[in-house]
């Protein structure tokens, strides 16, 4: 198990180091605390690594630790488990930036503090941009905001890592309001209908053309988020069709045996009931392409976990009736 608040970073001779990472809202911080950082860095023989996310993690750090290092700090995790809302990136908007069109930092505020950690299929990130420059990368996020002259624009599905994605443009000219609206109405539409699966892959499945008319149904019918949802799930028992691009080659069937070999995104996508057991091994990151897309044995030596144990641990709860 992971320490609580922790990541494990390098498993070097057997040894293990963690990060820890505390939240900092729009990546705005005192200094003052930048000085607590430094000191507790430099109690625990830590070091200190600017992130992509606005944050700052304290890394090389000892598992017996990491209580003690969450205790000086005084500050909460950045991320209470992988499928969630993990970040909320915002640049500096008109209220610091001349080139600013809108107030980024009061809007990414807002949606950090109604969305942050929030329970999701997989993980997700948002940005929100003063202008069009789009210094918080909205291109790549799963939702992303833009200021423009006439207000904001939203665009939803874009990621980075090993499987690049950029956004859909989905509506423009909103304002700060109507953008608070629509961006609960994408989250809702999306935790109801997808599998562990980012914005992007979900929108790829079901088409951007239902996606669009489905959440702007609802934006300006006043459609109930209520309705049963009509797009075709993942269903155990079927073989899952290989997708040109994607992660999932298909080769698992329902009532297969998990192997060493088996990936991890077919796993989840045939036997659901596995995702605890993943998270319980320290393997959180199951929305992630990367993570997803390693065979059990590579996550296994990835996270210095006995192969024999996570096959068990697998194969006993899809035994289970």
């Amino acid at each position: 198990m992971l320490p609580k608040g922790a990541n494990l970073q390098k498993i070097r001779d057997g040894k293990k180091t963690y990060a820890v990472t505390p939240h900092i809202p729009g990546g705005f911080i005192k200094p003052d605390m930048i000085r607590k950082y430094a000191d507790v860095a430099e109690k625990y023989g830590g070091i200190l690594k600017l992130t992509s996310a606005q944050r700052i993690m304290i890394t090389a750090l000892r598992a017996e630790d990491i209580d003690k290092v969450w205790d000086d700090l005084g500050m909460q995790p950045a991320i209470g488990f992988a499928n969630c809302v993990r970040s909320i990136k915002v640049c500096p908007g008109n209220s610091f930036c001349k080139r600013g069109k809108q107030d980024s930092v009061k809007l990414g505020l807002e949606l950090d503090k109604l969305y942050h950690k929030k329970e999701m299929p997989s993980r997700m990130k948002l940005g929100v941009a003063g202008c069009p420059n789009s210094c918080s990368e909205v291109y790549i996020k799963d939702i992303g905001v833009m200021g423009t002259d006439k207000g904001w624009d939203v665009y939803v599905g874009g990621s980075a890592g090993s499987h690049p994605r950029l956004a859909d443009l989905l509506m423009q000219d909103v304002t700060y309001e109507e953008v608070l609206r629509l961006v609960d109405i994408i989250i809702r539409y999306y935790q109801k209908n997808a599998d562990i699966e980012r914005m992007g892959q979900f929108i790829d499945r079901v088409g951007f053309k239902k996606f669009k008319a489905d959440v702007l149904a609802e934006f300006y019918q006043n459609v109930s988020a209520q309705t049963p949802p009509k797009i075709e799930q993942s269903a155990a028992g079927a073989k899952i069709a290989p997708v040109a691009g994607g992660l999932t080659e298909g080769s698992l069937v329902f009532g297969d045996p998990i192997t060493a070999d088996s990936v991890i995104s077919d796993i989840i996508r045939v036997y659901p009931q596995t995702v605890p057991v993943f998270r319980s091994l320290g393997m959180g990151c199951l929305g992630c392409p990367s993570a997803t897309g390693e065979a059990v044995k590579k996550a296994a030596e990835i996270h210095g976990l006995n192969l024999t144990e996570v096959l068990a641990a697998l194969n006993k709860v899809i035994a289970e009736k």
